[in-house]
């Protein structure tokens, strides 16, 4: 009779956490959602290179959240149009 062997490792030494794999789904939503990547591109992206696409597009929602929220405030430096600051019409323009 063979002995029943049983590691004493936890079981998610031999795969992936569902924690892990939960975090690279995301990675894979926000390529795909922000950045318009299909699955399998970002699956076959170097790790490496995909930490930096996910690293910088944090960065550019940062970026865009603060200019975001600076114009809701009113402190931006838009410029409202009047007849003084309006573009000229195109010269073959004919207004009616």
């Amino acid at each position: 009779m063979r002995p029943n062997w049983r590691s004493r490792l936890p079981r998610t030494f031999f795969g992936l956490t569902d924690e892990y794999m939960q975090s690279v789904y995301e990675a894979f939503f926000l390529l795909k959602y922000h950045g318009g990547w299909s699955f399998s591109e970002a699956y076959n992206l170097p790790l490496g290179l995909r930490r930096w696409f996910l690293e910088r597009l944090a960065q550019q929602l940062a970026k865009e959240r603060e200019s975001y929220e600076s114009a809701s405030k009113g402190g931006s430096q838009a410029q409202t149009l009047n007849q003084f600051n309006q573009p000229a019409p195109p010269p073959n323009f004919k207004g009616g």
